[in-house]
């Protein structure tokens, strides 16, 4: 019988504030659908780095005649077969080093000829205006300024570079993206919170004769209390259910179909469907939670029970 009334008084609370509740519907469902799309980023970047950082090479780039001429690097000319040699052996007895390929002049001008091909700078270069390279493979992506430190300066080396520099300029970019985008949520959730307690009140406020008549008669606090917390919770519940709705839709047409960012973007390793899946509880675990105590604290203060 209890539960039959608390049911009943959820069910006229969320009708008499019918457009309060589809306000914190809303805004929880959004709030909610950004916390899981950030997660969701972070978990697209994680994926990224660990499938990008396993295959970023350390290039040893060798001087060459034109080098000679113009870079300070190369003052003492282009790097002759003796220095090529030095540098493949003192390579091969470094333990932070997996695997070591040689590329030639010819190699790199066919390489950027299939790349840039259609650039205006290509048909102007020759094979003899490439320069010679050591690609290296670390068995740790972060031992970078080992190798730079063995080889910068050393005669017949140009300039070492490493790839994980420029992927890192990327990942900082989408992590400032996700940041935002963290920071638009807990906007959302602040809002969604001063909708809930405000519609809490007013439920209390409209209702405040029987809250009266029932302190009268005996009733506990929590029982006076539990429409009300029931109430919010059933409206985060459905924004939580929303916003989990969202995210599978997202998932749907952004990757796999509509955009199909997944057949158009090959280089890139997209997140599955498990990560998605796994993040679905969480949301409906905080958008039952968080309406429930929020409406919990503001009615302890408000009822005063």
């Amino acid at each position: 019988m209890r539960a039959q009334f608390v049911l009943s008084e959820i069910g006229v609370g969320l009708r008499r504030n019918l457009t309060m509740t589809f306000a914190v519907v809303v805004s929880v469902a959004l709030s909610l659908a950004l916390f899981g799309g950030s997660l969701l980023m972070s978990d697209q970047v994680n994926t990224m780095k660990g499938y990008w950082y396993d295959k970023v090479n350390v290039s040893i780039f060798l001087c060459n005649k034109s080098d000679a001429e113009s870079d300070p690097n190369c003052a003492k000319g282009a790097v002759t077969d003796d220095q090529k040699k030095q540098i493949k052996a003192d390579l091969d007895k470094m333990n932070v080093v997996q695997a070591v390929a040689y590329e030639s002049q010819d190699q790199a001008y066919k390489h950027y000829k299939e790349q840039f091909g259609d650039s205006p700078l290509a048909s102007s270069l020759t094979p003899d205006q490439m320069q010679e390279s050591y690609r290296i493979k670390l068995k740790d992506p972060e031992k970078y300024q080992v190798i730079a430190t063995a080889f910068n300066g050393r005669d017949g080396v140009q300039s070492v570079q490493d790839q994980k520099g420029i992927l890192d300029n990327l990942f900082k970019l989408l992590n400032g993206m996700n940041w935002a985008a963290r920071a638009v949520m807990a906007l959302m959730l602040v809002v969604a919170l001063m909708l809930i307690v405000n519609t809490v009140r007013v439920s209390a406020f409209s209702r405040r004769r029987e809250t009266g008549i029932m302190r009268l008669v005996g009733a506990s606090g929590f029982y006076i209390q539990a429409p009300f917390i029931m109430e919010a919770a059933v409206a985060g519940l459905i924004g939580g259910t929303l916003a989990c709705g969202f995210l599978l839709v997202a998932r749907y047409f952004l990757i796999d179909h509509g955009l199909a960012l997944a057949d158009q973007l090959t280089l890139i390793n997209f997140i599955g469907w498990d990560a998605v899946l796994t993040k679905l509880p969480l949301i409906l675990a905080t958008s039952l939670l968080m309406p429930a105590l929020a409406a919990f604290f503001a009615l302890r203060k408000y009822l005063k029970v």
